[in-house]
């Protein structure tokens, strides 16, 4: 149920063993909005943790009852459905998200807040001085280039999820069944008044990046097809860019079978033998992009639901 104060904030934060930071995390983020002297309630969604995580969480929420809010999954979902099912449970008129790893200190959840009152409806967050790696910062730099691409919002870091939202765009998130969703990009779709502003950034306190090269490219591929059908375009027009140059490539080859004979067409087999081979090349880049449509088709016909919250704790 909906808060009837404008100035209810709701911080949702997925959590997926954060075990040896989550004791300094409920505390600086209680010190945090405490600070902001507006009401609050702190929701923790477990991802399907395999240490301690829960345990600490509903230790937390026995203690701090509607101040903290423990919300349990079966499983793990990945980061962007426990947020989501941290949005089903939200209360507050200003919802905020931020990473459970401590890079995206708490201390900055009072910023965000101030900047929302002035009537935005999306702030986001653009951490300065990074301490994460120069493979994660170039990885980051392509994701923020291609939503500025997909959505026409020229936000600078889509990648921090450190982010303020209005109740009404939270809700029409949650009104989108899609099973790949990228929700900083998602957001801003449906907001009319967007900022983004400076905030700190911290290295990790303890453990290691969730985010593997895998789940990287994973990402960029839900960024890029969930969003937009850009890549679709491109492969259309890159395609008709192939096709000229084989169109060019041939009449090429007759003019210099016409002038030097027989024998210099034979000569050029091995180029003919490349030039298939790249066709082929995108022939196959081409099925594997039809491909990646097509199956998150089939994941949403299937209309599974996005996470399966198995309990609750916290709530009076």
């Amino acid at each position: 149920m909906m808060n009837k104060d404008n100035n209810f904030v709701s911080v949702v934060i997925p959590v997926f063993n954060e075990e040896p930071v989550l004791n300094e995390l409920i505390e600086r983020s209680l010190n945090a909005c405490e600070s902001s002297g507006c009401p609050f309630e702190i929701i923790f969604v477990d991802d399907g943790s395999s240490d301690r995580s829960v345990e600490i969480l509903s230790a937390a929420s026995e203690k701090h009852p509607d101040k903290i809010v423990t919300c349990v999954l079966n499983r793990n979902y990945g980061q962007h459905s426990a947020i989501m099912a941290g949005f089903s449970e939200a209360r507050g008129e200003i919802i905020i998200t931020i990473d459970a790893d401590l890079q995206n200190p708490p201390e900055e959840i009072p910023k965000l807040i101030s900047k929302m009152l002035e009537g935005y409806d999306v702030v986001g967050t653009v951490r300065k001085n990074r301490k994460d790696t120069l493979f994660r910062k170039i990885a980051s730099r392509i994701v923020n280039r291609a939503a500025r691409i997909a959505t026409g919002v020229n936000m600078h870091d889509y990648g921090c999820m450190l982010r303020a939202y209005r109740r009404h765009v939270v809700k029409a998130m949650m009104m989108c069944h899609e099973r790949s969703t990228f929700i900083p990009v998602l957001g801003n779709s449906f907001a009319r008044n967007t900022c983004e502003i400076d905030v700190e950034h911290s290295a990790r306190a303890a453990g290691e990046s969730k985010y593997s090269l895998w789940n990287l490219i994973n990402l960029q591929f839900n960024l890029l097809t969930s969003m937009t059908t850009f890549p679709l375009r491109l492969l259309s027009v890159v395609g008709s860019m192939i096709s000229a140059m084989g169109v060019g490539f041939g009449l090429l080859l007759l003019v210099l079978r016409i002038i030097y004979g027989n024998r210099w067409g034979m000569e050029g087999v091995f180029t003919l033998f490349a030039i298939l081979f790249i066709f082929i090349g995108a022939q196959f880049v081409a099925m594997g992009l039809l491909g990646e449509y097509i199956g998150r088709i089939y994941n949403d016909v299937r209309a599974r639901p996005r996470f399966f919250v198995q309990e609750i704790k916290g709530r009076k």
